[in-house]
Parts: C-alpha cells; sequence; structure tokens
C-alpha cells in the first residue's frame, strides 16, 4: 500500500507549510516557513514538530483557538516511496499534484537547537 505525504498551507500567527509524511503509523511532520522547494538545488527549512495523526492529514478547515489556531488548506498532496531512512537523512520521491521527484530531509551540523531538529527540505536530481 502507497504511503501518503500532504503539504497543509496553513495560515497561523505565520503563513508556513506543514509538511508530512505517513511513517510507521503516524504522519510525521515538519513546518516549513516558506513554499516547499520545486526546483532541484532550491533548499527549505524544514523545523520537526509533533507527530500527527494519518487523519489529519486529509484537513481543511479553520482552526478556531489554541495553538495553530487560523485556516489550513491541502497545498498538495499525493503518494512517496522512500528510498532510504537515517536518523538524520530521509531520502524520497514524492507523486503529488505539485511536487514530483526525488526529496530529500537532512538535519545539518547546526539543526539541533532548543530541543527542535531543523532540518533541511531540498529537491535533489532523480
Amino acid at each position: 500500500m502507497p504511503l501518503k505525504f500532504v503539504i497543509q498551507k496553513h495560515d497561523a500567527s505565520h503563513l508556513h507549510y506543514d509538511f508530512r509524511l505517513e511513517m510507521n503509523g503516524v504522519a510525521k511532520s515538519w513546518a516549513v516557513p516558506k513554499i516547499p522547494p520545486e526546483k532541484v538545488g532550491e533548499k527549505r527549512l524544514a523545523v520537526q514538530v509533533e507527530d500527527h495523526a494519518v487523519e489529519y492529514m486529509g484537513f481543511e478547515g479553520v482552526i478556531e483557538e489554541g495553538y495553530g489556531k487560523g485556516t489550513v488548506k491541502i497545498w498538495d498532496s499525493g503518494t512517496y516511496e522512500l528510498e532510504s531512512k537515517k536518523e538524520d537523512k530521509i531520502v524520497f520521491h514524492l507523486k503529488g499534484k505539485r511536487l514530483k521527484g526525488k526529496y530529500v530531509l537532512l538535519i545539518p551540523k547546526w539543526g539541533t537547537k532548543a530541543g527542535k531538529k531543523q532540518w533541511l527540505l531540498m529537491k535533489a536530481k532523480d
């Protein structure tokens, strides 16, 4: 069964994109402050946040109160194939409506700050 991914455009206190990969029964999640990379070589900061329920990957609507208050819309979705996964690097191939091809999530040397893992999300050569 193919694994799902979603990118939710989240207009909260700051506009950002919630990038989620279905993995081990949960939606592994990263907050990406800028539009996700569409061209080879483009890199974006991706701050790892708490895992979400896989069911949340289809959510669109308004969060009225509390953490994450704001409007959520699906920016892209589809399936992905996992190529490799290590503690500090995940390589995968997206098959979405907007994003297609090989992508990498990587923790750079400076990437662990204040208990949060800061990753780079980048489009790679296929």
